[in-house]
């Protein structure tokens, strides 16, 4: 059985581009999703008890609110910064 970076390579150029192309995205697609669920967790750790049921009280709303809102301006901060970097 060839392994996946044999068959990779027996492709043309511009179909080996396309993989790794494929494969880039896909991988940040992965990243990306990671991040938002170990996201979700802390925040959900952070600002939610134990015994609060399927709901989520105000305190508990206004403290996920925040919790959300720092990892979004985070996030933008680290987007901008390597954007800047690529020019």
């Amino acid at each position: 059985m060839e392994s996946v970076q044999q068959q990779v390579s027996q492709l043309s150029a511009e179909a080996q581009k396309e993989v790794l192309a494929f494969i880039q995205k896909e991988s940040a697609q992965a990243k990306i999703q990671s991040s938002v669920t170990s996201f979700t967790d802390r925040c959900f750790t952070k600002c939610c008890s134990e015994g609060s049921g399927s709901t989520v009280n105000a305190v508990e709303e206004q403290c996920l609110r925040g919790c959300l809102n720092a990892f979004l301006d985070t996030n933008i901060k680290v987007v901008h910064i390597l954007q800047s970097m690529q020019k």
